[in-house]
């Protein structure tokens, strides 16, 4: 799905750190602490249909490698809306999740698929999540499904909100040093609803940006 091609400048930007999200249902769960430094808490719930995880490997939608290896599966289960811009923002916000699990698995987050779908506190919530992973020596692991996604934009036609519901009960934190899969019980806690504010980039050809990241942890109405 070669859609655009990234602005070099795109590719180039400053990190920095705030909050973390757990991963999956494993022992590691990071508490209840699945929302992000400056996110609020919003709302969400699960449909069905599933699209492929992330991009295919090797898909390459802005000139970026958002590929994920074969155990980490990102489910995209919505249906895209028919207003154009929403649509681009929505694809671009599943390039940014793809984007943040890229990054846990090249384990670092310079990668250029972090800062092309992402910039402002989006930009400060892929490095945190990214850096928690890594700090805490873990990779990622099975399936996280996103779902009933909502779509809204912004009078100007420059900012876009994509919400939807996050589902990782089946998506495990992994040991890298010794390939431990790490599982617990299924719980209210692999629910979360997450709201992404995207950006259109001032000069990218139809690149959207995450720029917000609001997160409802343990989302009842996701399950």
């Amino acid at each position: 799905m070669k859609r655009r091609t990234l602005p070099v400048a795109a590719a180039l930007a400053a990190t920095a750190a705030l909050l973390l999200t757990a991963c999956g249902s494993g022992d590691d769960k990071s508490s209840d602490n699945d929302k992000i430094a400056g996110a609020d808490q919003g709302t969400k719930t699960p449909k069905e249909s599933a699209s492929p995880s992330g991009a295919p490997a090797g898909d390459k939608p802005d000139g970026v490698d958002v590929s994920l290896p074969e155990d980490m599966d990102l489910v995209f289960d919505w249906d895209k809306p028919k207003d154009k811009n929403e649509a681009a923002a929505m694809d671009d916000a599943a390039n940014f999740f793809r984007a943040i699990y890229r990054g846990v698995d090249k384990r670092t987050t310079k990668d250029a698929a972090v800062t092309a779908y992402a910039t402002g506190d989006g930009l400060k919530y892929a490095t945190t999540q990214i850096e928690a992973r890594l700090e805490g020596g873990w990779t990622a692991n099975g399936t996280r499904r996103h779902y009933q996604a909502t779509t809204r934009s912004a009078p100007n036609g420059n900012s876009v909100e994509v919400a939807s519901c996050v589902d990782s009960s089946k998506f495990y934190s992994e040991e890298v040093k010794t390939g431990k899969v790490l599982k617990g019980e299924p719980s209210i806690t692999d629910f979360d609803y997450f709201k992404i504010i995207m950006v259109k980039h001032p000069t990218g050809d139809g690149l959207w940006q995450a720029s917000k990241v609001f997160v409802e942890t343990k989302a009842a109405k996701c399950q």
